[in-house]
C-alpha cells in the first residue's frame, strides 16, 4: 500500500512537473502555421454562410493539406506544440485576426470605390459587447 501512494505520488510529481509538449520533429514553421490558421479561418467563414453551396470540412481540410503540403498527423502535432504555450499562441491568433481585419477594410474600400453598399458586419466584435480573448 505504501509503494502504491509512493508511485503515485512520484507520478503526480513528474507529471506536474512537465509543462510543455515535446517539440514534434516535422514541426510546421510558426509563419506558415499562421498562414494555415489564417486559411482556416476564411474556409470557416465560407462554410458558415454557405457560400458557393457550401463546403465540408473535409474539402477544407483537403485544401489547406495540399496547399502547405502537410498531412493531418503534422498539423495535429504542430498545433498541440504551439497550443501548449497559451501566450505565443495568443500572438498568433493576433497576427490572424490582424490580417482578416486588414482583408475586411480592403474590401470594403473597393466595394465603396465600386459603388457598392457596405452594410455593417452584424458579426463584427468590434466595439460589441462580444467577450474578448485577453
Amino acid at each position: 500500500m505504501r509503494n502504491s501512494i509512493f508511485l503515485g505520488l512520484m507520478v503526480l510529481f513528474f507529471g506536474c512537473n512537465s509543462n510543455s509538449v515535446e517539440k514534434p520533429k516535422n514541426l510546421i514553421g510558426k509563419d506558415k502555421m499562421v498562414d494555415i490558421l489564417y486559411d482556416i479561418s476564411l474556409l470557416e467563414a465560407i462554410k458558415m454562410q454557405n457560400i458557393n453551396g457550401g463546403m465540408t470540412a473535409k474539402m477544407g481540410n483537403d485544401y489547406i493539406y495540399k496547399k502547405y503540403k502537410i498531412d493531418s498527423i503534422q498539423f495535429a502535432n504542430s498545433n498541440k506544440y504551439y497550443a501548449s504555450d497559451i501566450a505565443e499562441y495568443k500572438k498568433m491568433f493576433e497576427r490572424v485576426k490582424e490580417r482578416l481585419s486588414a482583408e475586411t477594410v480592403k474590401v470594403e474600400a473597393d466595394m465603396k470605390k465600386n459603388g457598392q453598399p457596405v452594410s455593417p458586419n452584424p458579426n463584427s466584435t468590434l466595439n460589441s459587447d462580444t467577450p474578448q480573448v485577453q
